[in-house]
């Protein structure tokens, strides 16, 4: 049979970040990988290219570092609105809880989301987009949130859909219903999550507008047990589900999200051993989100080291959003997980390849493996760590998203 058409890319070094390959970064020096289609279907030293590839394209990688392209796997990048005046406020010294009160916070972005046409949400998400794909993501997670009513959610769900559409990224979609209560539901939060469960999970379900169900387990948002709720009628639809938990308080939304296989539990700055003993037997991820840390302030550090000598795995994100984390960067988070987590390089880039797909339950992408989409970077650098230790350069030299050159 004919061999389909292909590409060799030779004269690299890559950092497969395979745990079959005992390796730091889990490096091939001197290596080759052969691409057919979307496809990753060989990788290894250069001088054992098998001779059924003689025939491909050859690309020479001048002796560059491959790695898996970068996957975000939690932001909020659909909204509208502004909310740099929240960053003054904080500088003042007005903590995130009061603003909250105040009607400002996540409120001030519903307003202004659920005025906004579907293609303003577009245009305005799109724009957000280009910054990240400039730096190598080739996945990205989006949640919605930001309408908590079924028409404003149902229309952030579809215009992320559309950018993993219209543009070279992998886009998988988040129903976060159950981010804030909206203000038409002040004093009657468990109506609210009846109105989650009953009428907005089954028509986002239906519509397949949806791929995974979050939820904000916390004093200023919801209870354990109302996102149990929530975490119920996801079952029922078979969508899996992840929490943001611990960020201010410990609910043990963490243990929750456990108890529901969940796929994981982001911030988790007040995790306690209990919350990591039951992460650790569902195999639910730790997202990390420094840039929230970082932008509010914080003082209390996810703990980092009982995570990792309990083998949970640690991923990274960007947490992209207009009020806690409106930096629009995962090489950034790179460097802030190492520089305030204290994340070795290894470990961040980890959580930005491998354990990120792990978050999305994403099984072919995150590594560089035979049978792994062909999500790809090529950077002009002498060692994978630069890519976590500086920021700003380098830029990718090539950028390949599921077998395409970009």
């Amino acid at each position: 049979m004919k061999q389909p058409a292909g590409k060799i890319i030779h004269h690299i070094n890559i950092a497969t970040m395979d745990p079959d390959n005992r390796l730091p970064y889990g490096t091939i020096h001197t290596g080759a990988i052969v691409i057919s289609d979307d496809t990753i279907i060989w990788v290894g030293k250069e001088q054992e290219v098998p001779n059924c590839y003689a025939s491909y394209e050859k690309i020479d990688g001048n002796n560059q570092w491959l790695t898996p392209g970068l996957i975000d796997c939690h932001t909020h990048l659909v909204f509208a609105g502004n909310r740099a005046q929240e960053f003054e406020q904080r500088l003042q010294g007005v903590s995130y809880e009061k603003i909250a009160s105040q009607g400002g916070g996540i409120q001030s972005t519903v307003r202004a989301t659920r005025q906004a046409s579907e293609e303003t949400l577009y245009n305005l998400s799109a724009s957000r987009l280009f910054p990240f794909l400039a730096e190598g993501v080739t996945t990205m997670e989006i949640k919605s949130g930001y309408g908590l009513n079924l028409e404003t959610e149902c229309r952030q769900l579809r215009v992320a859909r559309l950018l993993g559409e219209n543009l070279p990224i992998t886009i998988k979609t988040t129903f976060l219903g159950a981010h804030t209560l909206p203000e038409e539901f002040y004093g009657h939060s468990d109506d609210y999550i009846e109105h989650i469960c009953n009428d907005m999970i089954p028509t986002i379900a239906s519509a397949g507008l949806a791929d995974a169900i979050d939820a904000f387990c916390e004093r200023i948002a919801f209870s354990y047990e109302q996102v149990q709720q929530v975490f119920e009628a996801a079952k029922k639809y078979r969508l899996p589900v992840k929490i943001h938990a611990e960020q201010l308080s410990n609910l043990h939304g963490s243990v929750l999200s456990a108890k529901y296989q969940g796929l994981s539990a982001d911030h988790l700055e007040h995790l306690d051993q209990i919350g990591i003993n039951a992460m650790k037997s569902a195999g639910t991820v730790a997202t990390l989100l420094p840039g929230a840390f970082y932008n509010l302030r914080e003082t209390v550090i996810p703990p980092v080291t009982q995570l990792r000598e309990a083998g949970v795995p640690i991923a990274i994100a960007s947490d992209f959003n207009p009020g806690s984390s409106p930096l629009a960067s995962l090489r950034l988070m790179m460097h802030m997980a190492c520089t305030l987590f204290r994340l070795t390089p290894e470990e961040a880039l980890l959580g930005c390849t491998r354990n990120a797909a792990m978050a999305l339950g994403l099984s072919q992408m995150g590594v560089i493996r035979e049978g792994y989409k062909a999500d790809l970077v090529l950077w002009p650098i002498e060692h994978p760590a630069e890519l976590v230790c500086h920021f700003g350069t380098p830029s990718p030299s090539q950028i390949i998203q599921h077998g395409r050159w970009l």
